[in-house]
């Protein structure tokens, strides 16, 4: 006689290992358990614990943290002469956290036994690590995109030769120009799993990039028929049970008002000091 289901739902978070994904990953792990919904936020112990210590204005507690072992890697300094302006140097972690699959498995199967449903949001660039979503029951899986919805159409567009339909994204450096051939190569190891998620995340809204997400809605070879626009997600504002801030924002606090301009490099990690200057 199968057993009851203790509950309804579990969510099973699995970031890829580098700030600007693991804290996107966080930030949805967040808005979910606001809910009252059960949700486990998996990686390896390095990260995990980055993540928490860099939850600036997010309210943790609720989220289960879990760490999956994985095997020792190299860990070089950034290198900040190199021609392309990519993190490099997290190459060796990214590649040990394709280890966390058999574990992962083994986790995902252990939800199922005691909740109805199990839904596993997942790094793209991480998805054969959750490949055993495909074979497990009341288990369902979603890639979430922590790039851009104009950036997947651009590199949807040039990884499948496809001609890209808005003019203005012809104007742009191909992305092969700008990442890494060993991060291609680990996209491309993840096609195959992909292929069995249930549809697409992507940290953005239908105001800014509602053109965009048509095109990945009809194009199943760059995108999903099914695809959410569930951003921005960064708070807005900290939560009241924190007096933390960061001494940086301290300081800009005192600044005037408009006297402060933010500039984002995206994935640049190291500044030359000719760029310095």
């Amino acid at each position: 006689m199968r057993s009851s289901k203790i509950g309804e739902i579990s969510v099973i978070m699995v970031p890829f290992p580098a700030q600007g994904h693991l804290n996107q990953m966080l930030q949805l792990s967040c808005l979910i358990s606001s809910y009252g919904i059960p949700v486990h936020y998996v990686g390896s112990a390095v990260f995990n614990r980055q993540s928490k210590l860099r939850a600036i204005g997010l309210n943790i507690d609720k989220i289960h943290f879990l760490d999956l072992p994985v095997p020792s890697y190299a860990s070089p300094p950034p290198v900040s002469d190199a021609r392309k302006k990519f993190p490099t140097h997290l190459q060796p972690a990214w590649d040990a956290a394709m280890s966390m699959a058999a574990p992962m498995g083994d986790f995902i199967r252990s939800q199922t036994l005691n909740h109805q449903r199990v839904i596993v949001i997942h790094d793209p660039f991480i998805g054969s690590v959750v490949k055993d979503v495909a074979t497990t029951p009341n288990a369902e899986s979603y890639a979430f995109n922590c790039i851009s919805a104009y950036c997947h159409v651009k590199f949807g567009c040039e990884q499948t030769g496809q001609l890209c339909p808005i003019q203005r994204l012809h104007e742009l450096q191909p992305i092969a120009e700008i990442i890494s051939e060993e991060i291609q190569s680990l996209m491309e190891l993840q096609n195959e799993a992909l292929k069995f998620r249930s549809g697409d995340l992507f940290n953005t809204c239908r105001l800014i990039e509602g053109p965009y997400l048509k095109i990945l809605e009809r194009n199943e070879l760059v995108g999903h028929p099914k695809t959410w626009a569930i951003g921005p997600l960064i708070p807005t504002r900290p939560p009241s049970n924190t007096e933390y801030r960061h001494e940086i924002l301290k300081w800009l606090d005192k600044q005037a008002p408009r006297s402060v301009i933010f500039v984002s490099f995206g994935t640049t990690t190291t500044l030359t000091d000719h760029e310095i200057q």
